[in-house]
């Protein structure tokens, strides 16, 4: 049947039961003409309204181009999984394609010395082939788009860490500019990349036979084949332009960073998803826009930002932010229920239901009226106000690191925000420029990366906030000092005593997370005082990501391969107690078990006997440390450019053993 027999937009009308906006009526028809695209507007005007009242910072003109900012890459990725999503099917993958194309990109500029805008062209023909390949395994393959796309987002991450071999690539020249430079110093670049894909989008969705066919194959993919649509031909189609934006968003997201991040990207499919439901598209297929996915996009930044400002617990925004998500997904449901005529007018007609909303609604409101009054009270307070940005809260250190600084910012009178970067840089990097919105007083830093937190604290130098770096320093930036135990010293220490436990044999190594810099400064120290001791050989190197989950995995499948070693060095103490529990009755007896990290889990495994020895960075000493430096540098402090001197105030590293319990 000749592909052109049929419009398209007929059988998306029929099909999905909705036809995609076309240039009827006025603005406000225009954005709310699909169904579902009104309550997401509705509900990002009532947050802003809400933000606004709640925080002073929030209504900034540099705030506003912040969150923008903050939403570019997640709103580029959002608009190639809109494609997706209207026709019917779902990418996993697009986070591990976007640091796949970021990866692509800085190699190709730096390893292979090509022109960048080659080497961006590179990046986008690599999203656009993994697309493909996705496309086809659904189409030719049959396979489900869920286990294509999972398959895909596995071969992304793994080509992406074997191409930089587990190490960040920089990135610099016009690219560098793109990510944290302004148009008329006025309109940041990130901005205007979101803008021109809201309207290659737009224009994709309701200009083109593609974008109208994506509507009918969403609605009734039979229906679709019948009226004379291409249906495999259109579905490799979606997925090579899923790919092509989030390889956009992958360059995007490593030109903010100046550095193009192995891991990066990790998760991002999942606010992706959300950003696309959030904005009024159906999971089912056939409904969605552009405008919907950027408003979803800026409600999750809005929302990010906004908590941030409020200096709401890492902790406690991640169960707002899934319960935004989870809202979202419950109306789509009941949307799609009442589109199809479901039973019994589904629960909202309840008045039990109705009752029960609008009693929660009265709480909102009484609670934010009390936050107001609240802030109202408290905002003529003087004191001195400093942001502590982590890499993670997953991993008892830095909660240790947390204590100290709280109990340190409690002992001074200093008003102490804390924030989690998730070990992801950009992230942090929104973390940081939320607090340099706040116009805290000092920042205190933990990079998740040291190259790429540079451009954070610059745009920090550029607003006269002094920076403290906690456990790591940046590569570049002017701070005041680096708060830090050696990380490479406290490999060297680690390998000696391994050596003087184990003697001569075969030993295996738990390497931290790919890509960081803590990972890579241990490993090094390791590697080079292990080398030192020819009777020791490393016949297992293996990372398990600091977590003692997965080590526990981990250690269990060498000693599958290497039943013999005789010693094991775990780059911190979730992993050494992961081998421990891989290890059983031989850990710490017939193979020697050396931690890193010096946590109140790993001491006590020390004292046990089951970890012979840990190398212990006092983490509760470095926060305090790092805040009372940060509340000296509020005052006249000559800054110091790190990437220069290496100015360090060093806290001790010590090695632990049985003998010192």
């Amino acid at each position: 049947m000749p592909e052109n027999n049929t419009d398209p937009a007929r059988a998306g009308t029929s099909a999905a039961g909705e036809q995609p906006p076309s240039s009827r009526g006025g603005l406000w028809r225009r954005v709310t003409s699909v169904r579902g695209t009104g309550g997401p507007l509705a509900a990002l005007v009532a947050l802003v309204v809400l933000l606004a009242l709640l925080s002073g910072d929030f209504l900034t003109t540099n705030n506003l181009l912040n969150v923008g900012v903050q939403a570019s890459v997640t709103a580029v990725l959002a608009f190639g999984m809109t494609f997706v999503i209207v026709s019917g099917g779902i990418d996993l993958s697009v986070g591990s394609i976007a640091g796949l194309s970021g990866i692509v990109t800085g190699w190709t500029a730096t390893t292979a010395g090509a022109p960048m805008w080659l080497a961006v062209l590179a990046g986008m023909a690599s999203g656009v082939l993994a697309g493909v390949v996705s496309g086809v395994l659904i189409t030719a393959g049959r396979m489900p788009p869920f286990i294509a796309t999972l398959a895909m987002l596995s071969v992304a991450r793994g080509l992406a860490l074997v191409i930089a071999d587990g190490r960040p690539i920089p990135v610099d020249g016009w690219l560098a500019t793109l990510g944290s430079g302004e148009l008329f110093g006025f309109l940041p670049y990130p901005v205007l990349v979101l803008v021109a894909a809201a309207i290659a989008t737009g224009l994709i969705l309701r200009r083109t036979y593609a974008g109208r066919a994506m509507y009918a194959i969403g609605g009734n993919p039979e229906a679709a084949r019948l009226s004379g649509i291409r249906v495999n031909r259109q579905q490799v189609l979606v997925y090579a332009l899923s790919g092509l934006f989030a390889a956009v968003a992958g360059i995007l997201l490593a030109a903010r960073l100046a550095s193009a991040q192995p891991e990066a990207g990790t998760g991002y499919e999942l606010d992706a998803i959300a950003a696309v439901v959030i904005g009024g598209a159906s999971l089912s297929g056939g409904v969605g826009t552009a405008v919907g996915t950027l408003i979803g996009a800026l409600i999750l930044a809005i929302l990010r930002n906004g908590l941030n400002l409020l200096d709401v617990s890492a902790f406690w925004q991640q169960v707002v932010i899934g319960a935004v998500i989870a809202a979202a997904v419950l109306f789509d449901t009941l949307r799609r229920r009442r589109r199809t005529g479901g039973k019994g007018g589904g629960p909202l007609k309840s008045p039990a239901v109705r009752k029960a909303g609008a009693a929660v609604l009265v709480l909102v409101v009484i609670a934010a009226g009390w936050a107001i009054v609240d802030r109202q009270r408290s905002g003529g307070a003087s004191g001195t106000r400093i942001a502590l940005s982590l890499s993670t809260l997953n991993n008892p250190f830095f909660v240790d690191v947390r204590e100290g600084a709280q109990e340190e910012a409690d002992r001074l009178g200093v008003k102490l925000t804390v924030t989690d970067a998730g070990s992801d840089p950009s992230r942090q990097a929104n973390d940081i420029q939320n607090a340099i919105a706040r116009g805290v007083d000092a920042i205190v830093v933990n990079p998740v990366d040291s190259d790429a937190v540079v451009p954070s604290v610059q745009a920090a130098n550029a607003a006269g906030i002094p920076v403290i770096a906690l456990d790591r320093a940046p590569s570049g930036g002017v701070v005041v000092t680096t708060v830090a135990s050696d990380n490479v010293e406290g490999g060297r220490l680690a390998a000696r005593q391994l050596a003087e436990l184990v003697g001569t044999g075969p030993v295996a190594v738990l390497e931290g997370k790919p890509g960081t810099s803590a990972a890579r400064d241990r490993q090094a120290g390791f590697d080079e005082e292990i080398a030192r001791h020819p009777g020791i050989t490393v016949v297992a190197s293996q990372p398990a990501d600091f977590d003692r989950t997965k080590a526990l995995d981990v250690m269990s499948n060498v000693l599958q391969s290497n039943p013999d070693i005789r010693g094991v060095f775990a780059a911190n103490d979730e992993m050494a107690l992961g081998a421990v529990k891989a290890l059983g009755p031989r850990a710490g007896g017939q193979i020697k078990i050396v931690g890193f990290d010096g946590t109140p889990d790993g001491l006590a495994a020390v004292e046990a006997g089951t970890v012979n020895a840990d190398v212990a960075q006092q983490p509760t000493v470095l926060g305090v440390d790092a805040i009372r430096l940060a509340v000296e540098a509020t005052g006249d402090s000559v800054l110091v450019d790190t990437s220069e001197t290496g100015a360090v105030h060093s806290v001790p590293v010590r090695v632990v053993t049985a003998s010192d319990n």
